[in-house]
């Protein structure tokens, strides 16, 4: 059962069986039947449609410009505001992500040459750390 069928089963003029105590057998936060949720005020939507015309012309400004654009255009409103509203639009900036291509045809994959080796002492077994981009740096792992 969904949280919204369970919370239309609690039944608040029922003396015998409180509110937290229903609300406890049914596996539901009482404050949530508390709650009236808020519609978008008209601000919002004004601001929602002029960031969708400026999506449709530049679909690869995020967040931070479009509030850039925004605030060109005399609207007061921050960069948090404006990812919310393009959040609730289902709206994402347009850009190449990082990782998105698979490794080419050509690439080696290298053989773990530690298999079926027990290391018993220090210094049997060493290793060299190239997670730096200009510099090589070398460590001794001790397993």
């Amino acid at each position: 059962m969904e949280v919204k069928q369970r919370r239309a089963v609690v039944d608040r003029r029922r003396p015998s069986l409180s509110v937290v105590r229903q609300c406890k057998l049914l596996d539901i936060s009482h404050s949530g039947l508390y709650y009236q949720p808020i519609g978008v005020s008209d601000k919002d939507l004004n601001l929602m449609k002029l960031i969708d015309r400026q999506y449709m012309a530049t679909p690869f400004y995020g967040a931070r410009k479009m509030a850039a654009w925004l605030k060109s255009k005399r609207h007061n409103i921050n960069r948090k505001h404006v990812r919310r509203l393009m959040q609730l639009m289902g709206l994402k900036a347009i850009y190449r992500r990082p990782r998105t291509s698979p490794p080419g045809p050509g690439n080696k994959i290298y053989p773990y040459l530690l298999t079926g080796i027990e290391i018993t002492r220090p210094n049997q077994v060493w290793c060299a750390d190239i997670t730096y981009t200009y510099r090589w740096h070398t460590a001794l792992c001790t397993w």
